[in-house]
């Protein structure tokens, strides 16, 4: 696309919209999107659903953007956790962006990814709706797909590696 980061400006990301896309489409799919559930699972899928909803833009540039067109022409970041992961903190062009942050800087809207069995492989990306104050694991409260939850306690999961993605702005021309 050639966009870089002096061609576009940054907005806040809409963390309100972000949540409540949350809350609607946790039980359900949204029919816009194919539902991955029997390809591998359909968690990166709603939480890309769930940030596009609060940034209101995708990145369409080949291989290592994030977009969604239909479920034959897509970036690998909207339905993979860690091609979403490695796409939210290094983007520099339009659409979201991110950074790896501890638990302490996470708000509703931001992504959470969990490994089951280490090796710093993640499998899984719950969207974050609610958190206590300060937050911590007692207090999160996550909206995934897969296993679809919402309102579902962050300590409910058992893990061996988790990181937390928070959502710092959007970039758009």
């Amino acid at each position: 696309m050639g966009e870089t980061s002096r061609t576009l400006k940054m907005y806040e990301y809409d963390r309100e919209k972000a949540v409540e896309y949350a809350h609607t489409w946790a039980y359900k799919r949204n029919p816009v999107f194919l539902d991955f559930e029997n390809f591998g699972g359909d968690c990166t899928n709603f939480a890309s659903q769930v940030i596009f909803a609060g940034s209101g833009v995708m990145n369409y540039t080949p291989i290592y953007g994030w977009y969604y067109i239909d479920a034959n022409n897509r970036a690998p970041a909207w339905t993979g956790v860690d091609y979403l992961y490695n796409f939210l903190v290094n983007n520099r062009g339009s659409g979201p962006f991110a950074e790896k942050t501890g638990i302490r800087n996470i708000k509703p809207g931001d992504i959470l990814q969990l490994s089951f069995n280490g090796g710093n492989h993640y499998n899984h990306s719950p969207v974050i709706i609610q958190t206590g104050y300060p937050p911590d694991i007692d207090n999160i409260l996550v909206a995934t797909h897969t296993d679809d939850q919402d309102n579902y306690p962050l300590s409910g999961y058992q893990w061996k590696e988790i990181r937390f993605i928070h959502i710092i702005g959007v970039r758009k021309s």
